[in-house]
């Protein structure tokens, strides 16, 4: 008796843990299919979600993140860049997002920091830097000037 109860009971265990995974998974893509849809209100639910399930998934945060840039929730948007850049401080998009913010924030010397760590890690999005770095060359002898 004692033996089919343990072996229920691993049962049970291995069938909730792959549901709680299957369900992060669904949630996840669910989430990208609304945020595709440009249905942000529901995107970030599903994302949210995603995150109560599984709070080291990098992708949820980042595509929040995404979601209050298109809101215009700089805060927030930058919470959710933290915690991705916690998880993985060489996140090319994650990083690119945060120059963006401290040039808009006129934080230069944090622009020149991250793009520095941008150089070392970027694979895809390479030419964004310079382009980041080019309108900080064009805003800083303004600067100089006053």
């Amino acid at each position: 008796m004692k033996k089919k109860f343990k072996y229920l009971f691993i049962l049970f265990c291995l069938l909730n843990n792959f549901n709680i995974s299957y369900s992060n998974e669904n949630f996840f893509k669910e989430g990208m299919s609304l945020f595709d849809k440009k249905k942000y209100e529901d995107a970030k639910f599903m994302f949210e979600r995603s995150i109560v399930f599984d709070p080291k998934n990098l992708n949820s945060y980042l595509y929040l993140a995404k979601i209050y840039n298109i809101e215009n929730d700089q805060k927030k948007e930058e919470k959710n860049l933290e915690t991705v850049l916690l998880i993985e401080p060489n996140n090319e998009e994650a990083i690119l997002m945060t120059m963006k913010i401290a040039l808009k924030k006129s934080n230069y010397s944090k622009v020149k920091e991250l793009s520095e760590t941008f150089n070392k890690v970027c694979k895809e999005l390479c030419k964004e830097n310079k382009l980041i770095l080019e309108t900080l060359k064009n805003i800083e002898p303004k600067n100089n000037e006053s």
